[in-house]
């Protein structure tokens, strides 16, 4: 994970598609701790998502799976909480979110979430990371990285805009 944060630090752009769990740089406190009762990790998440406040050259767009928002990770003021900070966030300059709904049916995506990873520098190389289980991958430019970069945008053109991701999300929470 050590070396995930490293390249996360010095990306300009993160997309993210994410099936079953809040993106990491959006999750709150209570979610991290639901989901792992370490309070170092949850520190540490914590001093990874400042970097979306503090430096506005970092640009983070994440599509989340409607499986994601539904799940109910803690209690419901745990998901209420998630995701009323999920549209508080999307509201920022710098960050995009967007929903892709159960209706759009099933897509290419389903196989697995994954971080694509893009640096400001001339020539330097996207990084695609995914977690599978018991282990991480890690793949650098090339053929793979540009198939990862391609289905990102097929799913972003299938989720929902960003007003209606909004309304999707809030409608959620109300529902908690």
């Amino acid at each position: 994970m050590q070396e995930y944060v490293s390249l996360e630090s010095a990306a300009t752009v993160i997309r993210a598609w994410h099936l079953t769990f809040m993106p990491g740089l959006l999750q709150t406190p209570d979610y991290v701790r639901a989901l792992r009762d370490d309070e170092q990790f949850v520190a540490t998440r914590m001093v990874r998502q400042r970097r979306l406040i503090d430096d506005p050259q970092l640009s983070l767009h994440v599509v989340i799976y409607e499986a994601a928002l539904r799940s109910l990770v803690g209690n419901a003021t745990v998901m209420r909480g998630q995701l009323e900070h999920l549209t508080t966030m999307a509201r920022r300059p710098n960050v995009t979110v967007q929903v892709l709904p159960f209706s759009a049916g099933s897509h290419q995506g389903m196989d697995g979430a994954f971080n694509i990873i893009s640096f400001g520098e001339p020539g330097a190389m996207d990084v695609v990371y995914m977690e599978i289980p018991f282990n991480r991958l890690w793949v650098e430019g090339g053929k793979s990285a540009a198939q990862h970069d391609e289905l990102f945008e097929r799913i972003a053109q299938l989720a929902l805009s960003e007003r209606e991701s909004h309304a999707f999300i809030t409608s959620l929470s109300k529902d908690l």
